[in-house]
């Protein structure tokens, strides 16, 4: 079996305030809370951790924020749950804008589909520093984390969570060799 290859990737993705208040379904922020955002997105830049995983003939792009934002925002929840729910959003956000700079085509069809869960991606996952689960899916440890294809290859046609997913049994998108055969 060869060797995983890990390789970090240096992404800053864009704050786009629209784009985040649509996310929350808001029209506008206050200016403490405006503050608060964008102090705690330049801190989590430095955070955000973003690999190129190859293993054997498949790459993926991993996305991840460390335990402590979750803590973080955890506490923020505590104190006040509106503004904590702004800010979970705002960790979410990050790993999507992430994943958007690196693959716009996962924005357009608004999911980045996952892959098949192998031992060899979780070992390399592991290694990297992205605390997972191998069972039937692959499944990450963090809350704002994300596994998905790396280049693209497709939406819920290639996911391996497809069968589970609300959306996925819905799929509408079929890229060309996907087709359902027809009994």
């Amino acid at each position: 079996m060869s060797k995983a290859e890990i390789k970090r990737l240096d992404v800053q993705p864009y704050f786009d305030m629209e784009t985040y208040l649509g996310l929350c379904q808001e029209t506008r922020l206050n200016g403490d809370l405006y503050e608060k955002l964008t102090s705690l997105w330049d801190k989590w830049l430095s955070e955000l951790n973003i690999c190129e995983i190859k293993t054997g003939g498949t790459s993926a792009l991993a996305v991840w924020l460390p335990e402590e934002v979750e803590n973080e925002v955890d506490n923020l929840f505590d104190e006040s749950p509106s503004q904590g729910f702004m800010i979970n959003n705002l960790a979410q956000y990050m790993c999507m804008s992430a994943i958007a700079e690196l693959l716009p085509m996962v924005e357009q069809g608004g999911c980045a589909p996952s892959p098949e869960p192998t031992l060899a991606l979780a070992n390399a996952l592991m290694e990297a520093g992205f605390p997972c689960n191998l069972g039937d899916a692959l499944l990450p440890e963090r809350r704002y984390a994300t596994v998905t294809h790396y280049p693209f290859k497709g939406g819920c046609e290639v996911c391996s969570l497809k069968d589970n997913c609300p959306k996925g049994k819905n799929y509408t998108m079929v890229l060309p060799g996907h087709e359902k055969v027809q009994k």
